[in-house]
């Protein structure tokens, strides 16, 4: 599934035709208040939130990556180990208490990880790449009063977003073409390897920002990549007033 990482889903929803920057500043709230209280009622709401969200968008759950079994073994092992650690609530299973409460702790954490990696993968599934940069530049428009250079970080942040899928395809390439080798020629040392897959990483790597500076250049240089016109509409104003609510809700709780 790391071919839909950074990438817009096609189809068409009120979540797909909202402007880059309200779905940006959406994220940026949720975050705040996740970090202001990071408690269980707040982040059931906002993991509900997304949820609904994520069904508005028609988002399909073929798109959810599958979860490495290293990362489960991790998992069960601190589990096991925050279980022994204790704490409250305690449940009484005959002769034996078991305290929850560090195991309760992990599954809050965990939830709460899931629920900003999920916000960040809703706004790339319905949001073009190339609506980015010039959200950011929008929204980053009162600081070209203090001299901050806010076209240049909107564009580096939109050529980043542009590019890592690129990379994550080549990699992909490195590691079949790896695969792909005779025996004898698998039989090196691990120094040998790894540097022979860190040069083709780079010439990799070299070869496609040359490949996308000359497309940049023929379409009239890094300017036109945060010049493109485009602004929040009733359609953002009504998403914003429902994340408003909801923070507001959260913060009461």
């Amino acid at each position: 599934m790391s071919a839909l990482v950074l990438r817009r889903l096609p189809g068409e929803s009120y979540l797909h035709r909202l402007w880059a920057g309200t779905k940006l500043l959406a994220v940026v709230a949720v975050s705040i208040v996740l970090t202001v209280d990071p408690g269980w009622p707040v982040v059931a709401l906002f993991a509900g939130l997304l949820l609904a969200a994520a069904a508005a968008a028609r988002i399909p759950l073929s798109c959810i990556p599958s979860v490495p079994r290293w990362l489960l073994v991790v998992f069960l092992v601190g589990g096991s180990l925050l279980v022994a650690s204790g704490g409250d609530p305690v449940v009484s299973l005959g002769p034996l208490s078991v305290g929850l409460g560090g195991l309760l702790g992990l599954a809050r954490a965990t939830l709460l990880g899931l629920v900003l990696v999920g916000a960040g993968a809703l706004i790339a599934w319905t949001t073009d790449p190339g609506d980015v940069a010039p959200a950011l530049a929008r929204l980053g428009a009162p600081l070209r009063r203090l001299g901050a250079p806010v076209d240049e970080w909107a564009v580096a942040v939109a050529l980043a977003l542009r590019t890592f899928p690129l990379i994550l395809d080549e990699f992909r390439t490195l590691a079949a073409a790896r695969r792909l080798q005779p025996p004898a020629a698998v039989k090196r040392s691990r120094r040998a390897e790894s540097v022979d897959l860190s040069v083709a990483a780079m010439v990799v790597a070299l070869r496609r920002a040359t490949e996308m500076g000359e497309a940049i250049a023929a379409r009239g240089g890094t300017g036109r990549i945060a010049a493109r016109p485009g602004g929040p509409g009733r359609l953002d104003a009504a998403a914003a007033f429902v994340v408003l609510v909801a923070c507001v809700v959260a913060l009461a709780l």
